[in-house]
């Protein structure tokens, strides 16, 4: 039987430096937003043969005046730019510059305006639903649980579910801001929601665990706590790897065949699923052995007043 509680430093200390440099990437580089959020203008085309090249569209537009466009290259011989707000007119003069790239189809052409006041909504709006997902787990968790109030509470587990949440969302934002800066990876809609996927991955896998330590602390009355944790990890372990494992094969054949559209939106899903089957076993479980120790050293000290 593995001892995961006798290495829980270990494991605290690896989520530790990879917290730290995520916050470090995104305080440093910044999160790249897309025109959903921050506003601005989405040209969708599509080209009768052969796409030219990401590099080539975007030479050709800025070489003309029209500052940094984001191009993303889609299915079925389409591609999109992102750019600041343009007219009309600009729309058709920059129609005319990719032209000179390649053959568009006729008629083909999309093109939408995405206000400031629209994307400051939606950041406003993801901002409500992160905030109320998290309540929901909390009180989810509390309430579940609220039979076990030994050996810690259970608003604890609920606690430490969040506590390894925001571990596995803070990770991929911290990658995203690094491939933002050096790759301009924009943070779109696709990719929130891939987010806010796994917030229910994750805390799905921790409940898991949680709920087999809540079996057996009925169970093995006598037993300690820590041999109890540790019993319950080692159950759900093969059922937590074997699970992930089988998502993220499917996820790898979305990233690398499912075309540049799915790619970062994979991408999202394939980070917060690993770091969510890795926090499940060293994290949330843990940091309630680490609750009850904290709990009984308090206990302690009254004691001994």
């Amino acid at each position: 039987m593995i001892l995961f509680t006798k290495y829980r430093k270990i494991s605290y200390a690896v989520s530790l430096v990879l917290v730290i440099a995520s916050l470090a990437s995104i305080a440093v580089f910044g999160l790249n937003l897309g025109v959903e959020f921050t506003g601005g203008s989405l040209l969708e085309v599509k080209y009768q043969n052969q796409i030219p090249a990401q590099e080539q569209i975007k030479a050709q537009l800025t070489d003309s005046g029209f500052g940094d466009v984001a191009v993303q290259v889609g299915g079925d011989n389409r591609v999109i730019l992102k750019m600041k707000t343009i007219d009309e007119q600009q729309k058709e003069a920059i129609l005319q510059k990719i032209q000179l790239l390649g053959a568009v189809e006729p008629g083909s052409e999309s093109f939408q305006v995405i206000g400031p006041v629209i994307g400051q909504e939606l950041k406003n709006k993801t901002k409500i639903v992160i905030i109320l997902s998290l309540l929901a787990i909390l009180i989810y968790i509390a309430i579940s649980f609220r039979k076990i109030s030994r050996p810690v509470k259970s608003y604890v587990y609920g606690l430490t579910g969040i506590l390894a949440l925001c571990h596995d969302i803070i990770i991929p934002l911290g990658v995203f801001a690094f491939l933002g800066k050096y790759w301009g990876v924009e943070i779109t809609i696709p990719i929130i929601t891939a987010l806010l996927t796994v917030f229910g991955y994750s805390i799905n896998d921790s409940v898991v665990v949680f709920d087999r330590i809540r079996e057996n602390l009925f169970k093995n009355k006598t037993e300690s706590f820590d041999a109890v944790v540790n019993g319950s990890l080692n159950q759900t372990l093969g059922r937590s790897v074997n699970t992930s494992f089988i998502v993220i094969l499917v996820l790898l054949a979305i990233f690398f065949f499912g075309g540049a559209t799915l790619r970062y939106f994979s991408l999202a899903l394939l980070l917060g699923v690993a770091f969510g089957t890795y926090s499940s076993i060293f994290v949330a479980s843990l940091l309630v052995v680490n609750a009850f120790e904290s709990q009984q050293k308090r206990g302690l000290k009254k004691f001994r007043k």
